[in-house]
């Protein structure tokens, strides 16, 4: 069996969606000033690195992070390559033989480009019309390897709604760089956070 951590190591100075605070870890006592025990604060958007978007992130009156069914959260996970694309098509999807799957994510160039601190406008999204065939197909999770599964372009959000509308969990920001294409078993559990519109997750993937 092997295990892959495809979570993004939180750390103050990686990219975040603009004008979102980047995570800051405070030392509150300190060994070394004489206290009993190192204890740190930490702070931090809900939405930062590997993360899970809950329905009212976009929906009105939707369900919190605390909500979100477990049983969607893990089991059988198909990853699924793009290739040279600036965003996930119907064409792409009807060609990733995604029959019988109940959670995707999506292995872009997005995984590669992840760097440093410069948040990138140009990364690989989901197009709304995409999201749709996926609701369509049964899916009940997909996950993309940047910090939003929608166009940085977009007047509206709909492929967020189209997806949390029908009760598709969004995980943003997955680290897939290590990652082939196959079937896996995902393990990805956002902290409970109630009423929260999402929530930074471990995300890990095992493979037989």
């Amino acid at each position: 069996m092997k295990i892959y951590d495809v979570t993004r190591t939180l750390k103050p100075g990686m990219a975040t969606w603009p004008g979102e605070p980047g995570p800051q870890l405070t030392l509150l006592k300190r060994m070394a000033a004489g206290e009993a025990a190192d204890v740190s604060h930490l702070a931090l958007g809900v939405h930062t690195g590997t993360h899970v978007d809950a329905p009212c992130h976009f929906i009105p009156g939707g369900a919190g992070v605390e909500s979100l069914p477990l049983d969607a959260l893990i089991g059988p996970a198909r990853v699924v390559g793009i290739e040279n694309k600036s965003a996930i098509r119907v064409a792409e999807l009807e060609r990733c033989e995604l029959d019988g799957a109940q959670r995707v994510l999506f292995r872009t160039r997005n995984s590669d480009e992840w760097t440093g601190a410069s948040f990138k406008e140009d990364f690989v999204y989901l197009d709304h019309e995409a999201a749709k065939w996926l609701v369509e197909h049964g899916i009940r999770l997909v996950g993309v390897d940047y910090l939003s599964v929608e166009s940085f372009a977009a007047a509206e959000p709909l492929t967020h709604r189209t997806l949390l509308n029908a009760g598709i969990v969004v995980v943003e920001g997955l680290d897939l760089s290590s990652i082939e294409p196959g079937d896996y078993v995902l393990t990805c559990l956002p902290l409970k956070l109630e009423g929260a519109d999402g929530a930074p997750a471990r995300a890990i993937l095992v493979r037989e």
